[in-house]
């Protein structure tokens, strides 16, 4: 199992920009998938990005493209998700999330971006974006 802990989130104003980073720890390979989640208070976790371990695929959800970039680093074993343009709506917890693509059924290129297709979990970060 892969162990996942999340960092940088905080306070920023509207307009302002983040980098999320989450450590993996544990044993990667490249088709092992990570995205990241966020959930706002009284809201249903919901998907934003998610990239594949040696960074050949990425997907987005459409209220973060062109705003939020994923990016992995293979030799710190961390996942980045850069955040500009910021919104007071971005205001959430943020997780980053793991699973081995094998057996997931999807086609070649495409990633998960439900809750439920991810079995390793960080315990998130907090992400305040003030008006």
């Amino acid at each position: 199992q892969v162990q996942l802990v999340e960092s940088g989130g905080g306070l920023v104003q509207a307009g302002g920009s983040l980098r999320l980073s989450c450590a993996a720890s544990g044993h990667t390979f490249n088709t092992y998938a990570v995205g990241w989640f966020r959930q706002a208070q009284g809201r249903d976790r919901e998907f934003n990005a998610a990239i594949i371990w040696n960074g050949i695929y990425t997907k987005y959800t459409d209220s973060v493209k062109g705003r939020f970039t994923v990016s992995r680093d293979a030799a710190k074993n961390t996942v980045y998700l850069q955040m500009n343009f910021l919104k007071p709506e971005d205001t959430a917890v943020y997780y980053c999330a793991g699973v081995a693509l094998d057996g997931l059924g999807l086609r070649v290129g495409d990633l998960p971006d439900q809750v439920h297709e991810y079995r390793d979990w960080g315990r998130g970060t907090q992400v305040t974006v003030s008006s």
